[in-house]
């Protein structure tokens, strides 16, 4: 039964760091698919034993395929975000809302930068 607990709390970590990449709130991930905050937030802290078709919602949602959710990241007791995380997270937002000529000098940019 704590194995069950643990692969719950991996998926609804994995779900919580690709909300903050993203700049999503709780709210706003339910909104998008049509799930309540509430219900967000029980599947992040691994406490909703969440279907696959829900899982789907949120993946769609999240705009990535199911199987990232399961891509678990390294799960601390705390998940403290760093300032280079959020740093890297305002980042990512802004290419999101960005043309693909802007994506693609930023990351020319980038290149420049880190050689």
């Amino acid at each position: 039964m704590n194995e069950d607990r643990e692969v719950l709390k991996l998926v609804g970590a994995r779900i919580r760091a690709l909300r903050k990449e993203r700049g999503y709130s709780q709210e706003s991930l339910g909104e998008k698919g049509g799930f309540h905050f509430s219900y967000i937030g029980q599947i992040e802290r691994g406490e909703k034993n969440v279907s696959l078709v829900n899982l789907a919602k949120i993946a769609e949602s999240l705009d990535v395929n199911l199987i990232q959710l399961f891509a678990y990241i390294e799960m601390e007791e705390e998940f403290e975000v760093t300032e280079n995380e959020k740093e890297i997270s305002e980042i990512v937002q802004m290419l999101r809302d960005s043309s693909s000529d802007n994506i693609r000098v930023a990351k020319n940019v980038i290149k420049g930068i880190m050689m």
